[in-house]
């Protein structure tokens, strides 16, 4: 019987080099121009002992200050992480926000929030470029609404970003002008400087604590 020899190679893991904090590397620096302060020193006219408490006192304040913002960035970034983790649900389903909303010619929800007080409400629609393209009247109601993205003769809007806003009046005076929410498919969460953004459709990012509602996108 032929026996084969097998051999087994062992894959060795670089360790990575510890990193001196920059505190401690600051500190041992403190200690030598302290040092160096202390050979220099007028023998005549020492410093007092009480000169060298206060320095170490400052430093000591300044160090502990430093670890204490290092551990809340850190613990920011952390629950950051996690509320991002928690979100990820959210990837698929339509999101409701004062956001652009991507027209690629299919009929766009908006919900518009016209002021209660109002006799009379309008939606303007705006491009990408901030032009006015349409305006219309609309229900004084908070009821979604259907844009269709066509125009009077019935010819659609090029595909592209478009923004929504309701103007309100009373006696033909406007009283408010705000931006109406739309729905939006959620299509990336993400981490932003301790931030969570939703990336929606057409590339829209905006901070997940302006999402007033969610909806799966089979309801709508």
């Amino acid at each position: 019987m032929e026996v084969t020899a097998t051999t087994t190679t062992a894959t060795t893991v670089p360790t990575a080099a510890p990193v001196t904090p920059a505190i401690s590397s600051d500190f041992d620096t403190f200690l030598k121009m302290l040092t160096v302060q202390i050979q220099n020193q007028d023998p005549l006219d020492p410093m007092d002992s009480s000169d060298f408490a206060v320095q170490l006192a400052t430093f000591s304040g300044v160090e502990q200050q430093v670890m204490t913002n290092d551990l809340l960035t850190a613990l920011s970034a952390q629950m950051a992480t996690s509320d991002m983790a928690q979100m990820a649900a959210w990837v698929g389903n339509e999101a409701r926000a004062p956001a652009a909303a991507l027209f690629d010619g299919s009929p766009i929800t908006v919900a518009p929030n016209p002021a209660l007080v109002a006799d009379s409400a309008e939606l303007v629609v705006r491009d990408a470029a901030g032009a006015e393209v349409q305006r219309m009247a609309i229900p004084v109601s908070a009821e979604p609404i259907e844009w269709a993205g066509v125009g009077p003769g019935g010819t659609p809007f090029p595909a592209g970003l478009y923004t929504f806003e309701v103007i309100s009046s009373t006696g033909g005076k406007v009283i408010l002008t705000d931006q109406a929410d739309i729905y939006s498919t959620v299509q990336e969460v993400r981490a932003e400087g301790g931030v969570i953004m939703l990336i929606l459709e057409g590339g829209v990012a905006i901070p997940a604590s302006q999402v007033s509602a969610l909806r799966d996108p089979s309801y709508s």
